[in-house]
């Protein structure tokens, strides 16, 4: 089993390579579970990169470590991505991975579970998540899992954010494990009521309020 997280952070340390690591710590060893040994976790930073995906729109082809990186992408069983917000959005040099390895394997991600994650300065812009993350992926044909993770800045170290991690962890790990969801509850086959006639009239007869009585 193979788990890749993909970080768009620019600084060293990063929060947003933090994310990604403290969500594989709980999806790496869930994913294989009762085996002993956790999935495999590969760590890609994409400002090690940066040069490179640039020089792929003009080249038309990656560089070795770029295309490693691609083939690490495409060979695993599941993918863990982090991006800082700017401007409310993900950010230039993680939308330029992903144009990137689309354009050189446009079915890469077709059918990968992919757990997205975002950090940011205020909470204000957790709808990264769903207004644009989220589309991204789903165009990418990946399987996106239902719990995304954002951390603001006040989140760290605050009552909240581990249970997200480990919420969107464990979905992670069971998407890669091939393992179903919760049973779904089966409703009994709805009836066909055509036949049976409500009486309006009946029923309105028995709520109208009686009249007063007519004079003598």
């Amino acid at each position: 089993m193979k788990l890749v997280v993909v970080s768009a952070g620019l600084s060293v340390p990063s929060s947003t390579r933090l994310l990604g690591d403290r969500l594989a710590a709980v999806a790496a060893p869930a994913a294989t579970a009762p085996e002993p040994a956790p999935a495999d976790v590969t760590v890609i930073e994409l400002r090690d990169l940066a040069v490179e995906i640039a020089h792929t729109f003009t080249n038309g082809f990656p560089a070795p470590a770029l295309a490693d990186a691609f083939a690490e992408v495409a060979a695993a069983d599941g993918l863990v991505v982090v991006t800082p917000v700017f401007s409310a959005s993900y950010s230039g040099l993680f939308k330029s991975f992903f144009d990137a390895l689309s354009v050189t394997d446009e079915d890469a991600l077709t059918g990968k579970p992919v757990l997205i994650a975002a950090t940011g300065g205020t909470g204000r812009h957790s709808l990264v998540l769903d207004h644009a993350l989220r589309p991204l992926f789903a165009y990418l044909k990946a399987v996106v899992v239902p719990t995304g993770v954002y951390a603001a800045s006040e989140d760290w170290g605050a009552e909240g954010l581990d249970a997200r991690i480990g919420r969107a962890g464990t979905e992670l790990a069971a998407l890669m494990a091939g393992l179903s969801g919760p049973a779904t509850v089966r409703r009994p086959p709805r009836r066909d009521t055509f036949e049976e006639v409500t009486p309006f009239e009946q029923r309105l007869a028995a709520l109208s309020v009686p009249g007063p009585s007519p004079a003598p």
